[in-house]
């Protein structure tokens, strides 16, 4: 079986195949239940979690990501989420490959926005903001590098010395121009493209201080409780989702929205499977604000895994 360290993962997922494998997953479907999810008891700490995420092509691959949730791994210095993803043959049942889940999921999560930004950001777009400095934050420069000419990065995070410490760190890697937010009301003016990979449960990003255009990727905020997005911005944004399913029950920038009476499922324009498969045009004028709110899917998993093993296979 095919065992696949994260630097080997991070080799076998380019950005540019990762996010055309994306798209065309996207266009034929999988079979994606319901993700399991329990509790783990752990005496004398807090319950860790294990979610299982499967997907599959009937006759095809079939997946699994495991992943492991132990908030009191704090205390040990060791990291709190630990994920491993089990790609199978699914006509014979064959196990296939061992993939480095945070890798994966950082790598899908961060092209599914790029994905999204193919269809919904301006096409010259030059000017992206960041908000947060954790592990997608390269990711999710690097993706949308893939689909849009970008000329300058801002990078916005709560800490001062942690996002001069990354923009000093990620001004080698992307040749482009880097700089620290001063101010994210000024960022978020400036800005083409706003992408936010936080885990706030207060609105950060004031959809009155946008200016048209804008394309706004909301990739943190991954629980009902939590958000990213004000309710300005919801009056002004076209909206759209990675799946509606998920969007509709985890994401709290589109149900908190919904549970206010602002927004109705129905206003939604449009979700991946729909930009994807030609269902929706995307953007459709110049001035439009664009919204884009993912959780994530277990198809993106599959399709990730599925390029990682061929590349390195074949």
């Amino acid at each position: 079986m095919l065992l696949l360290t994260e630097d080997q993962t991070r080799d076998a997922l380019p950005f540019p195949d990762l996010i055309d494998a994306l798209a065309k997953m996207f266009r034929s479907g999988c079979v994606m239940p319901t993700r399991h999810h329990h509790d783990m008891e752990v005496p004398g700490e807090p319950d860790a979690t294990v979610l299982l995420m499967p997907a599959w092509e009937p006759g095809g691959y079939a997946g699994v990501k495991v992943v492991n949730v132990v908030p009191g791994n704090s205390e040990r210095n060791l990291p709190a989420i630990s994920a491993q993803y089990l790609l199978s043959d699914a006509r014979t049942g064959e196990m296939l490959a061992l993939i480095d889940g945070g890798e994966l999921t950082a790598r899908r999560t961060a092209a599914a926005s790029a994905l999204a930004a193919s269809y919904l950001a301006r096409s010259d777009a030059r000017h992206l903001l960041v908000l947060g400095t954790g592990r997608l934050a390269s990711n999710l420069i690097a993706a949308h590098m893939a689909v849009r000419s970008i000329e300058e990065v801002t990078i916005w995070g709560r800490s001062r010395d942690k996002t001069d410490e990354l923009v000093r760190s990620l001004a080698d890697q992307f040749p482009v121009k880097m700089k620290t937010a001063k101010s994210l009301k000024e960022a978020l003016g400036e800005a083409d493209i706003v992408s936010a990979a936080t885990l706030s449960s207060e609105p950060l990003i004031k959809g009155a201080v946008l200016k048209p255009g804008t394309h706004v990727d909301l990739v943190g905020a991954f629980k009902p409780s939590m958000r990213e997005s004000d309710d300005d911005l919801i009056k002004r944004a076209e909206i759209f989702v990675d799946t509606r399913d998920g969007c509709l029950s985890e994401g709290g920038d589109i149900v908190q929205p919904i549970k206010s009476g602002l927004l109705t499922p129905g206003e939604i324009k449009a979700d991946l499977y729909e930009l994807c498969r030609g269902e929706h045009p995307g953007r459709q004028s110049d001035d439009a604000i664009t919204m884009f709110k993912s959780v994530g899917a277990a198809l993106e998993d599959l399709a990730g895994a599925i390029l990682a093993y061929q590349s390195v296979e074949h």
